[in-house]
């Protein structure tokens, strides 16, 4: 059974609540910090940092000379073209693929957004331990998008198969 009309617009009201919670933030510490400055907010785990990620997840490409903003930012909308149109037939039972398909999508158009407006996406989470270990800095849109892919892989491994056999 697919989803009916109202179901759809509530998962893609979910992907705008991504989406505007991102632009918001990063519109926020673009405008507040500059780059490079860092606010210690649990220490010494957390910190606020503005940085500008020229590439993909854990900066991959970022060293290229332009070409991958353009390839990412078109991957982005073709992923999320396909989520759109994806959600429209999905099973009604498939909650969990659902709302990680919602919230990848959130996240994808968050980030290309930051690409064609910015050249880059603005990260501003700065995960570490003291001066010993540090994560990729990342957004709003990056959450979205790892969570929502854990859903989907979860969904995929656990759920799926069980949708079938009913």
């Amino acid at each position: 059974m697919l989803l009916n009309t109202k179901q759809v617009m509530g998962y893609y009201l979910i992907a705008i609540v991504v989406l505007v919670s991102d632009q918001m933030t990063k519109f926020y510490f673009k405008n507040t910090f500059q780059l490079g400055e860092s606010v210690e907010v649990i220490s010494p785990i957390l910190n606020w940092t503005l940085a500008h990620n020229y590439g993909a997840a854990f900066s991959f490409l970022a060293d290229q000379n332009g070409w991958q903003k353009w390839f990412f930012a078109i991957l982005g909308l073709i992923v999320s073209g396909f989520i759109i149109i994806y959600l429209k037939k999905a099973p009604k039972t498939a909650n969990i693929l659902n709302l990680g398909l919602s919230l990848v999508l959130g996240g994808a158009i968050g980030n290309v957004i930051d690409r064609i407006l910015h050249n880059h996406v603005v990260d501003f989470i700065h995960v570490h331990y003291a001066d010993v270990w540090h994560y990729p800095i990342f957004n709003i849109a990056d959450i979205g998008i790892c969570v929502g892919m854990a859903m989907i892989i979860y969904d995929m491994l656990f759920l799926e198969k069980k949708r079938r056999s009913v």
